[in-house]
Parts: structure tokens; C-alpha cells; sequence
């Protein structure tokens, strides 16, 4: 079970576990109008299925979402028709404009392979701002504060058909390697079972704003938000 499927199911366990898309983005919102006032467009960077996509077009006036997956990107297009679309990875697009703020959220900036990758995209998100412009960036743990071998799951259910998700995560290098297993089953198709693999590098503390700083972005850390991994809040003069 791959492309759309895999997005459809991506969107109903998040939202069946009861992730709040639509206050995380408040509260991007709120940092972001702190540092510049009257901000009006944003730019969501992986914006996947298009969740928080969605949430951020009812706070600010133009919005765009840049996403890897094509699959994802259909979802999103379904998710937010109002808004434009990019099929692009982040690090390395030029979208022809600039916006006031630029999200990246749900910790995909830890998709990135090393610290030289995660400067080379942070240049790119200056290029892509206004002056003054805000970037929000919700990061993966933090090596140092990673929990080694962590198991997590859930099973939801949603008009006939039962997910449940498991997952377990452990140290390889200074990565996590998350291991993903899904069954879905609803009555016409039976149970089906089906494993994702990810590899998520753990950049400390001291390397995300190091590479900030090196990208130009005067950067608060913002304690405790997005399930303890927190929010980076960078302004580029």
C-alpha cells in the first residue's frame, strides 16, 4: 500500500490521534506576527497531505505549499484547491517570489541528511523571504534528548475501516531509524499490512542554530511545543 492510499491513511491516523493542526499553525501564526506585523503570506515547506496547509489559509491571505511526494501533493491540492503548489524538494527550488513566513513542520526538516544539507536549505528559505521575513521550523528530536528504541501506537476507526499504527525508533549513527507497521482492514477488503521505513537525523540544539546563524537568521527556541521537540523561530534581516 503506497502513493494515494499511503496518504489517505497518513491523514486519518494523525488526525485520529487527535493531532491539532489547526493550533499548531495559531500558534506559527502568533510567532510569526510577533516578529512581523501585518505578515500576509506564507510558504509551507513539505507541506504533506496538506493539513496545516489548510489551517494556515484561514490565517493568512496567500499561501503556497512545496512538498516532495506526489502522492502528497495530490491530497494537498485536495485538501487547500486555493492554494499554490510546488513539487519540489527543499533543498533546492526557486519558486520566483518572495513571502513574509516560511513553515516547516511535523519535524521533516529532519529528513535532511547532515548539517551541510540543513544549512543549504535554510539559505534557501532566506532567498524565499521578504525582508523581515519570519521562518518557523518544527524540528525532529534533538540528539541529545532522543529516547532511544521508543514504541508508540494507536488504532482508530473511521467509517468502516480499523488503522492501527506502530512504531518503533532506534539510534543508528546520529540517526533514528523509525520503522512504521500499519494494518487497515474494513470488510469488502479485508486486512492489509504494510511497513514504512525512515531514517531521521538528530541534529543537536547547537547545530540547527549554528546552521541559522550561518543562513543569516537571528533564531529563538521555543520550549515544550509539538509533542516536547519545540519550535525554532528565525527573522531574516
Amino acid at each position: 500500500m503506497y502513493g494515494a492510499e499511503l496518504a489517505d491513511v497518513f491523514e486519518l491516523i494523525h488526525h485520529g490521534r487527535g493531532k491539532d493542526y489547526l493550533a499548531e499553525a495559531q500558534e506559527v501564526a502568533r510567532q510569526v506576527g510577533a516578529r512581523k506585523t501585518a505578515a500576509s503570506s506564507l510558504l509551507d515547506v513539505a507541506c504533506g497531505t496538506g493539513s496545516h496547509l489548510r489551517a494556515f489559509a484561514t490565517l493568512f491571505d496567500h499561501v503556497e505549499g512545496l512538498e516532495l511526494s506526489e502522492p502528497f501533493m495530490r491530497s494537498a491540492k485536495a485538501a487547500v484547491p486555493q492554494a499554490v503548489l510546488h513539487l519540489g524538494d527543499m533543498r533546492e527550488f526557486a519558486l520566483g517570489r518572495t513571502f513574509d513566513a516560511i513553515s516547516c513542520m511535523f519535524g521533516s526538516i529532519g529528513y535532511l541528511a547532515d548539517t551541510g544539507e540543513l544549512t543549504t536549505t535554510l539559505i534557501q528559505f532566506a532567498k524565499h523571504l521578504a525582508p523581515g521575513g519570519v521562518v518557523a521550523v518544527d524540528p525532529w528530536w534533538f540528539l541529545e534528548s532522543y529516547a532511544d528504541g521508543y514504541v508508540t501506537g494507536s488504532v482508530i476507526e473511521v467509517d468502516g475501516t480499523t488503522i492501527s499504527r506502530v512504531s518503533h525508533s532506534k539510534l543508528e549513527g546520529t540517526a533514528s531509524r523509525m520503522d512504521v507497521h500499519y494494518v487497515v482492514a474494513d470488510a469488502a477488503a479485508g486486512a492489509r499490512h504494510f511497513v514504512e521505513h525512515h531514517l531521521i537525523t538528530l541534529f543537536t540544539r547547537q547545530q540547527y542554530e549554528a546552521a541559522f546563524a550561518a543562513a543569516g537568521f537571528t533564531v529563538d527556541y521555543i520550549e515544550g511545543l509539538h509533542a516536547g521537540r519545540g519550535l525554532f523561530v528565525g527573522v531574516h534581516d
